[in-house]
């Protein structure tokens, strides 16, 4: 059983990690951290978890934590890692990985110089529809694929989390936010790697300084075409189709469909990747989505970013 603490435990780690840690098999939830301690007691007793701290440092004395998963803003994200890390803790960092790639090499050199494994919060590879449409196209079920799309749309107007629409500290809207599970989805059931991006984003009167809509066109190294659009101006939609020769394949995150369903399936994706990640830290195996996929799917993001501002269709930098 591999015990975990949570750093930086706001709305996504208290309605989404805690209850899968609840289904976890071999991992546990016995800290947490919010920078306010009388903040991070109440937390910490409404979820019951046992501990509470102000600080990643503190945490990361306990004798009752393993590993650390960093679900703090992303311009946080690096300096937690690291913290973690030199603290001799393994880390499954919340997406995206860091504000840039620079910051996420340093997380991965970090990491192999402690010899500690670093993963980062892909969730979505752990879905069962996602694995299902991987191995479908593997088989060749609709043939040569030749397009794909991927939408996540989300209402952002009312959210608790106020940092979003703050570039410095968000590093974007939602080409970053949940653009970055479109890509690694794609990369994940396509299993090829994105070589172009062209992108097209507009901002609004509530969104800061990030953008609040965006449409990406990904070309990938085998040739297939992808379209990502991502909003945080709709109702939540997500979905992702695959386009071949020979037929297609179509996946949907339904709210109805979820609400008819048992409520803890939503959650046994977040079980599935914490046990997975608990059981590549037992067995001193790599996991699965290790630092080098967050890697990759920065560089993709950054692609789109400067694609929006030249205009241009941009290629990848050299992971």
């Amino acid at each position: 059983m591999i015990r975990f603490g949570i750093a930086g435990f706001g709305l996504h780690a208290a309605q989404n990690l805690a209850v899968g840690f609840r289904l976890a098999k071999n991992s546990r939830l016995t800290a947490l951290t919010r920078r306010n301690i009388d903040a991070a007691r109440a937390s910490a007793a409404e979820c019951r978890i046992p501990n509470a701290f102000d600080s990643i440092d503190e945490m990361c004395k306990s004798p009752d934590v393993d590993a650390v998963v960093v679900t703090t803003p992303n311009a946080f994200h690096r300096c937690d890692v690291l913290a973690a890390l030199r603290a001799g803790k393994p880390v499954l960092c919340e997406k995206p990985m860091g504000l840039n790639a620079l910051e996420c090499r340093e997380m991965i050199a970090t990491a192999a110089e402690k010899n500690l494994t670093l993963g980062v919060a892909q969730v979505f590879r752990f879905e069962e529809s996602a694995i299902a449409l991987r191995e479908k196209l593997s088989a060749g079920a609709i043939g040569q694929l030749r397009l794909a799309r991927a939408e996540f749309l989300y209402p952002a107007a009312k959210s608790a989390r106020s940092w979003i629409a703050d570039p410095q500290i968000a590093g974007g809207g939602p080409i970053c936010d949940v653009g970055v599970h479109c890509i690694d989805t794609l990369r994940f059931v396509l299993n090829d790697e994105v070589a172009h991006v062209s992108a097209l984003a507009q901002g609004d009167h509530n969104s800061g300084g990030v953008e609040s809509t965006a449409i990406l066109s990904l070309q990938f190294r085998r040739g297939a075409l992808a379209e990502v659009l991502v909003s945080m101006r709709a109702p939540y939609r997500r979905t992702l189709e695959l386009v071949g020769e020979q037929g297609n394949l179509f996946s949907s995150d339904d709210p109805a469909q979820d609400a008819a369903r048992p409520s803890f399936k939503r959650f046994l994706p977040y079980a599935r990747m914490l046990d997975a990640f608990s059981s590549a830290i037992e067995r001193r195996e790599p996991f699965s989505i290790p630092g080098e996929e967050g890697l990759q799917n920065k560089l993709v993001l950054d692609a789109a970013y400067r694609s929006v501002r030249t205009g241009r269709t941009e290629s990848l930098e050299a992971s």
